[in-house]
């Protein structure tokens, strides 16, 4: 038998059971390197053309033929076909990553693996998204090559996930989602530990927009406020007063939330303004809200905005919908892990309000998302996603792979 599909020659614990497909020790060590490398060079939305090479190599190496994307940058692999005596075309089972970093910069210390690339990390774990499918692949590879794979799987790297909005629309209208029945993924979660997953059925992430907002006025002396439009303290009602108008506007359950992330006006201490700018998201649990957000936020922005003679642009980028996990799906995830680990590496897990472009996927599929847990057991540091020094315990690897590859046996022997 392959080292690749070698199974556990200890007892099953309660709630498992033993399925081929296990990651052996030499292939462990291969990804965690590959892990370290993609870590070490960042590369940015719509430009991971060293990161699409690498793992373009890797499944070559491994006797499979990637097709890299029309933009030049991420790729799509199928593994198998349907075995003799089935139907001749049977849906195929999609495994996705991201593969984009961040533009901020690495602050870990102490690990020979930070970002050589200035004010680029992987800092979002889609370094570990991407080796997981690629650990996936080549196990699910070698399965089929001994006729053990019971149904074709399609591994898809996705660039430019953190771009709005989600470079998950190219690939569905370069066709990566043609012939596919469902699709599963996961997200590095730092609340959670190595070795667990976390699901839950139904939405699993928030929407989240991109809203930009400029106000213009004559500008003047700081003398005389009375004779200009004070943009300084308009921009800072804006920056306050919307939020809070907004929330009142919709039902609380909905979840929206706008939050500033940059604020620029002026450059002297006694000159009003002629220009001031503000970024920042709109987020949201609830669908039916995220459709009303627009108009609701525009309203409110321009309310305060002629409450103090200011002129107001507003630019509002539609970003991604909820993930909203399937039912059937997210059970099928559920049962991979307990097969692999039991139910005990298993945790309920709420809905948060960052945004995936995975969703776009699943307007098209059904499918489900679980959060892959990266924190060292028994580490108390509060850790996050979207900084400097964010990095994972590394068990997390062997954890995905075995999840991706339990759901790709135990899907196909169901349909």
């Amino acid at each position: 038998m392959s080292q690749l599909i070698c199974e556990s020659e200890e007892a099953a614990l309660p709630g498992m059971v033993q399925l081929p497909g296990t990651l052996p020790e030499t292939l462990r060590l291969e990804l965690i390197a590959f892990r370290r490398d993609l870590h070490m060079h960042p590369e940015l939305g719509n430009q991971e053309f060293r990161t699409t090479a690498a793992i373009k190599a890797r499944l070559e190496k491994a006797g499979l033929a990637p097709r890299v994307l029309p933009t030049g940058t991420g790729l799509i692999c199928d593994i198998g076909t349907a075995p003799a005596g089935r139907d001749a075309v049977r849906p195929i089972l999609a495994l996705r990553a991201d593969i984009d970093a961040l533009p901020i910069p690495d602050t870990k210390t102490g690990v020979p693996y930070r970002s050589t690339v200035p004010d680029r990390a992987h800092a979002c774990g889609h370094d570990v998204h991407t080796t997981v499918v690629l650990g996936a692949g080549l196990v699910l590879a070698e399965l089929d090559r001994q006729g053990l794979l019971p149904q074709p799987v399609r591994l898809i790297f996705q660039p430019a996930e953190e771009m709005m909005p989600g470079g998950a629309l190219g690939v569905i209208e370069a066709g990566g989602l043609n012939g596919v029945g469902k699709i599963i993924a996961v997200h590095c979660d730092p609340k959670v530990d190595a070795g667990r997953i976390g699901l839950r059925t139904g939405p699993i992430t928030s929407a989240c927009d991109r809203l930009e907002v400029s106000l213009d006025g004559p500008g003047g002396h700081t003398a005389r406020p009375h004779l200009t439009t004070d943009l300084v303290t308009a921009v800072a009602r804006v920056a306050t007063d919307v939020p809070a108008l907004v929330a009142r506007r919709v039902d609380a359950r909905a979840g929206l939330a706008v939050t500033w992330g940059r604020i620029e006006s002026g450059h002297a201490c006694n000159v009003i303004p002629q220009r001031a700018e503000l970024a920042g998201t709109v987020r949201c649990l609830d669908l039916d809200a995220w459709h009303e957000a627009p108009d609701l936020i525009h309203a409110a922005i321009d309310e305060i905005a002629t409450l103090h003679g200011a002129k107001s642009e507003i630019n509002y980028v539609r970003g991604v919908p909820p993930v909203v996990n399937e039912h059937a799906v997210t059970e099928l995830l559920t049962d991979a892990m307990a097969a692999r680990r039991g139910l005990h590496a298993i945790e309920d897990t709420e809905q948060s309000l960052g945004g995936e472009d995975f969703s776009w996927y699943l307007e098209q599929v059904p499918g489900a998302m679980a959060r892959l847990g990266v924190r060292t057991p028994g580490d108390t540091a509060r850790r996050d996603l979207h900084r400097g020094d964010f990095d994972v315990d590394e068990a997390a690897i062997e954890a995905g792979v075995e999840l991706f590859t339990a759901a790709a046996l135990l899907d196909g022997h169901r349909s």
